[in-house]
């Protein structure tokens, strides 16, 4: 990778960790947070890894997002329960909402927890992956502000919401982890940062013409994966996260990157669904794992070196990880930044 450096991930996650705590997030907070956004890093999936932090300690700052909040559950009905986050941060409601969900299932065959006026959750995989590994099918959601238009439209009108599902095999999970837009807006955000393009068929400008132009695209609409199929999944999204949990839909999820004093208020779904209910989890287990498995050894077309089930990326990652992470030089530098404002020693390896 470019315009990056390779940092010890110990010390560099203990630096994240840091910053949180020097803005006012308590310190089981500050490292479920920090674990999150590393991890999305060492995975390769900076968009949604700690080039987020200082949006976040932003927003700490301003008060629209609430260290210390763990959500208050709302409504409760064994199997059904909905949190109010009060703005908390996103991953820590998160991994509430799934020990919660894993439980419930685990007595009632099924569990579903609605979040409403919730944070950024980071990578929607990590929950999903969570309830697989507790031997439950794990099914995840979440609404965004809208970037995208609807087929034949020039207006935003839904966001590009994240769905994640995963499912336990006799090594790591399937996951399945995507937003419903062509291409991320952290992504999008990241190419903009390097100073990059973006692909074709991501986005368009404001006016409805394709473009390639991140800064364009931010200022613009994100583009459906799949046209229509993309689109109306979305819809579905915001209904079942924000209708369910009586929270936010559509325009009424602020812009992340908008203004800071306002809750971004988006809201989440998480599902877990008893395996041993249905048939023991060992079977399930060994068919998922067969299934993966034909895949992976299906034939190949010319020029093609691996294939791979969804989650295999990211599983690959953490079994080669090395104890270090890379990271980009503008996040470097935001952080940087971050660290002068609330009096946080920078790490020795980040070059001056």
């Amino acid at each position: 990778m470019s315009n990056s450096q390779s940092l010890p991930a110990s010390e560099f996650s203990a630096f994240t960790r840091q910053l949180l705590i020097a803005a006012g997030t308590p310190e089981i907070h500050a490292a479920t947070v920090s674990a999150a956004l590393v991890d999305a890093d060492i995975e390769g999936l900076a968009s949604h890894g700690t080039m987020l932090l200082p949006m976040y300690l932003d927003r700490i700052a301003a008060g629209s997002v609430v260290p210390a909040a763990e959500g208050r559950i709302i409504s409760d009905t064994g199997a059904q329960i909905v949190i109010d986050a009060d703005n908390g941060l996103g991953q820590v409601v998160a991994e509430r909402a799934v020990a919660l969900a894993v439980a419930r299932a685990q007595a009632h065959g099924l569990a579903a927890v609605a979040v409403r006026n919730t944070f950024h959750f980071g990578a929607a995989g990590r929950f999903a992956r969570s309830f697989a590994l507790e031997g439950c099918v794990g099914i995840v959601m979440a609404n965004t502000r809208p970037l995208l238009p609807a087929p034949g439209g020039a207006e935003r009108v839904v966001g590009n919401n994240p769905l994640a599902i995963a499912v336990p095999t006799e090594g790591g999970p399937i996951v399945l982890d995507l937003a419903l837009s062509a291409g991320a807006m952290g992504k999008i955000r990241l190419a903009e940062n390097k100073k990059q393009s973006i692909p074709e068929g991501w986005a368009s400008t404001s006016e409805g013409i394709p473009t390639t132009d991140p800064a364009e695209a931010i200022k613009g609409m994100l583009l459906p994966a799949a046209g229509a199929k993309g689109f109306g999944l979305a819809v579905m999204i915001d209904l079942l996260t924000g209708g369910l949990s009586s929270g936010a839909i559509g325009d009424a999820v602020q812009p992340l990157y908008g203004d800071l004093n306002k809750n971004y208020g988006c809201s989440n779904l998480f599902i877990a669904i008893k395996i041993d209910g249905f048939r023991p989890v060992a079977e399930f287990k060994q068919a998922a794992s067969r299934f993966s498995d034909k895949i992976r050894e299906s034939r190949k077309a010319p020029g093609t070196t691996d294939i791979r089930v969804p989650g295999d990326r990211a599983e690959r990652a953490h079994r080669e990880f090395s104890g270090t992470v890379r990271i980009a030089d503008s996040t470097i530098a935001s952080l940087r930044d971050a660290a002068r404002r609330l009096n946080v020693a920078l790490p020795p390896q980040f070059n001056s």
